[in-house]
C-alpha cells in the first residue's frame, strides 16, 4: 500500500494506514534514531547523528539531509504543540509551513494523517506530494506490524 497524497492549493494531505500502534508511530516522530531511518524518504539520506530533538512546544527538532546528487541542506522545526500520542504541530520558521501529524487508534494499527498548510510557491508540485508520500512510505517500512501475540503463543504450533 502506497501513502495517499492531496493537493489543495497551499496545502497537502496525506494518508497512510500504518500496522503498528499510536505509541510506536509517535515514537518514530519523535525519536533521532527512527527520524534519520525515515525522513529522507527515497529521495535523501539523513545522517542520524544530524538529528535533534527538543521535544516540547517552543522546542526544536533539525536534521540534515543529502541527496543522491551530493546536494545537502539543513531542516529546523519549531514544535508549535506536543501531545502524545495523537498529534504533533511543528512550523518550518523560514517558509512558516505548518506540518500537523494526527495519529488515531484503528483496529489493526493506527490511521496516520500528515497536514501541511501555507506551503510555499515551490512546494506546490507533484514532486513534493510524491516526496511526502515517499517518507510515510518508509516510515511504514521502518516499522514492521505489531506483534498480534500468536507467534508467542506456545500452544500454538504456527
Amino acid at each position: 500500500m502506497r501513502t495517499r497524497v492531496e493537493r489543495h492549493g497551499d496545502e497537502l494531505i496525506a494518508r497512510r494506514r500504518l500496522p503498528a500502534a499510536p505509541e510506536r508511530v509517535w515514537a518514530a516522530f519523535t525519536s533521532p534514531a527512527s527520524i534519520a531511518a525515515f525522513w529522507g524518504g527515497s529521495h535523501a539520506d539523513v545522517p542520524p547523528d544530524s538529528v535533534t530533538v527538543d521535544l516540547r512546544p517552543g522546542g526544536e527538532f533539525a536534521l540534515d539531509t543529502r541527496a543522491p546528487d551530493g546536494r545537502t541542506g539543513r531542516l529546523r522545526f519549531v514544535y508549535i504543540s506536543v501531545d502524545p500520542p495523537r498529534e504533533l504541530v511543528f512550523d518550518e520558521p523560514v517558509t512558516g509551513l505548518r506540518t500537523t501529524v494526527t495519529l488515531r487508534p484503528a483496529r489493526d494499527g493506527t490511521d496516520l494523517t500528515v497536514h501541511q498548510r501555507k506551503l510555499p510557491p515551490e512546494l506546490r508540485t507533484d514532486q513534493a506530494a510524491d516526496g511526502l508520500a515517499s517518507i510515510l512510505d518508509a516510515l511504514a517500512a521502518h516499522l514492521p506490524p505489531d506483534d498480534d501475540g500468536d507467534s508467542s503463543d506456545p500452544s500454538n504450533p504456527a
